[in-house]
């Protein structure tokens, strides 16, 4: 999804200017000494001291609602963690975001994937050029594209019509288009099939085809330069599985297209290059869901679905980039991840949808949350003074009580959940909405105020069974409705963690946009495969452990 700098260009590149060091930030040392006074204090005790306070902490904008009240906060957390923000030059981060400045330093990059979604009426200029009606152009010719197969009139190689869509690649050209489909999976063209390829292992791809026939099939190929070695060496693998059924090689041209910019490997491997879609520098993989990279998705939803997920995404962006911090959900929902991050030692965030169709949502999460705050030093290249990145991680409910709750629960570990619910299924059925939403609620309730010893005794529970049943509570949550699951909510709660990674990297004061945390086990990787597959034995330079494990492998493959 980009093609790095190498380490000359990286040296010669300007760095940012040097801000505060954020433990010398006044907001800063105050939260310490203010998490020294409250960090200890029971979420029992600030609802009782506050009869309001379940209505007071919300916050809503464009029909997403949040409650963050069972937040281990009180007034004066918030007003610091605002002026934390404020100290850390958010706002300013922020417009230097939307007006297509190079905040990725390290790959010397604007970040505008707020770009892929703005409407034809905004402008928004890069390098001189304004990128919106490039933006537009692709979405128009995938939309006529999509039009095309969605209704027979794209046929195969035999002239039968496209039954089968098989998307190929990687990392964020494949976690978004999963997530999308199974998330829209309500609004999909049922006559249609659809699977995804990601992983090199070759029983993904078996797999995905192993009940397809080939002149029924579409192949999308997604890999911004065509080099990708995962998802080539699948679409490689598609090509021969393809013109082992078709024999003929002009069947390329009919059964796969392109997502790249590379138009001369795309025309290489047989792929006419008209039916190539592109995307650019500034959209990084992990944010692209919304651009060509989407075109599964839209082939699945149609393009006035899809034109409905960005106006979803949009509204989001408007209301990040515009609404005081103090009611700005992705940057409270940031602040507060800072805020159990450095301060309570938290490490992980459970994301937990009470919605079937959400399943790949917290998948999805990690890339855009890890790929992006997991970093070690800062903007300047010194190392950070404070943790950042917490783990990402979650199931749908209810499945996830009767998997990983009694952890949360009753575990030594601090988990901050993120709740996510809504108002009205798509698939009613008798009490099971209610049961699931009853659910949400009373989680969310069990965690914040638990269960005290005196509770359970009065219950008559034997007293050597006191201690199990205890719940000590004070587990922080967000609960996060809104009315059902589709193309434009979906755009918002996505644009909503988005915005939320960008406040907790402009807080720790590092880049959110570059990845080089991947590129080392890639060189590796290519330096074994070749030790492994030659005919002559290896140099042995690896360390022992290494080098012996590629000697068991060469033995027994």
């Amino acid at each position: 999804m980009r093609s790095g700098l190498d380490k000359g260009e990286i040296k010669r590149m300007p760095t940012a200017t040097k801000p505060v060091p954020l433990g010398d930030r006044p907001a800063w040392k105050a939260l310490q000494g203010h998490f020294e006074q409250i960090g200890g204090k029971h979420l029992r005790e600030l609802f009782a001291a506050d009869p309001g306070r379940g209505e007071r902490y919300t916050a809503e904008a464009d029909g997403i609602f949040l409650d963050y009240s069972k937040n281990r906060v009180t007034d004066e957390t918030l007003k610091l963690l605002v002026q934390l923000a404020e100290e850390s030059g958010v706002r300013e981060k922020i417009e230097a975001m939307f007006r297509g400045d190079k905040i990725n330093i390290t790959e010397d990059r604007a970040v505008l994937h707020v770009a892929l979604r703005a409407p034809k009426s905004e402008s928004i200029v890069l390098d001189g050029e304004d990128v919106v009606p490039a933006v537009h152009a692709v979405l128009d010719k995938m939309s006529g594209f999509s039009d095309r197969v969605r209704s027979g009139a794209w046929k195969g190689h035999t002239g039968k019509k496209i039954r089968n869509i098989v998307n190929i690649g990687i990392g964020g050209s494949d976690l978004g288009p999963v997530m999308a489909y199974e998330a829209l999976k309500h609004y999909s063209q049922r006559d249609l099939v659809f699977r995804f390829v990601s992983n090199v292992d070759g029983s993904d791809f078996a797999e995905a085809v192993q009940d397809l026939q080939a002149d029924e099939t579409l192949f999308l190929v997604a890999s911004k330069t065509f080099t990708t070695l995962e998802t080539m060496t699948n679409a490689h693998s598609a090509r021969e599985w393809l013109l082992g059924q078709l024999s003929d090689e002009t069947a390329v041209a009919k059964h796969f297209v392109a997502i790249s910019t590379n138009a001369k490997e795309v025309g290489k491997f047989g792929i006419d290059t008209e039916n190539m879609f592109g995307f650019w520098d500034w959209v990084g993989g992990r944010y692209s869901m919304d651009s060509a990279i989407g075109l599964s998705t839209m082939l699945a939803i149609g393009p006035d679905n899809f034109r409905a997920m960005l106006a979803g995404f949009h509204a989001m962006d408007v209301h990040f980039r515009t609404t005081p911090f103090e009611k700005n959900l992705p940057v409270l929902m940031g602040l507060l991840t800072v805020w159990y991050t450095d301060f309570f030692d938290a490490q992980t965030v459970a994301v937990l949808p009470y919605e079937q169709y959400l399943k790949r949502f917290p998948a999805y999460l990690q890339q855009l949350t890890m790929e992006s705050n997991g970093k070690h030093v800062t903007l300047d290249g010194t190392h950070v003074t404070t943790q950042t990145g917490p783990i990402y991680w979650g199931e749908p409910g209810t499945n996830g009580q009767h998997s990983f709750y009694q952890l949360i629960h009753q575990g030594t570990r601090l988990i901050p959940c993120d709740f996510i619910g809504f108002y009205k299924t798509l698939n009613p059925l008798g009490r099971h909405h209610d049961m699931l939403m009853a659910n949400v609620f009373a989680q969310a309730e069990a965690l914040a105020f638990g269960k005290t010893a005196e509770e359970v005794k009065a219950e008559g529970v034997a007293e050597a069974l006191i201690p199990h049943k205890v719940f000590e509570g004070n587990r922080p949550s967000n609960t996060i409705l809104a009315e059902s699951v589709t193309p434009e909510v979906l755009g918002k709660l996505v644009a909503l963690y988005e915005h939320a990674v960008f406040t907790q990297g402009a807080i720790w004061n590092i880049d959110s946009f570059d990845q080089w945390g991947v590129e080392l086990g890639k060189v590796l990787a290519t330096r074994i495969l070749g030790e492994l597959e030659s005919a002559s034995a290896p140099d042995g330079s690896h360390d022992s452990s290494t080098n012996s494990l590629i000697e068991r492998y060469r033995k027994n493959k």
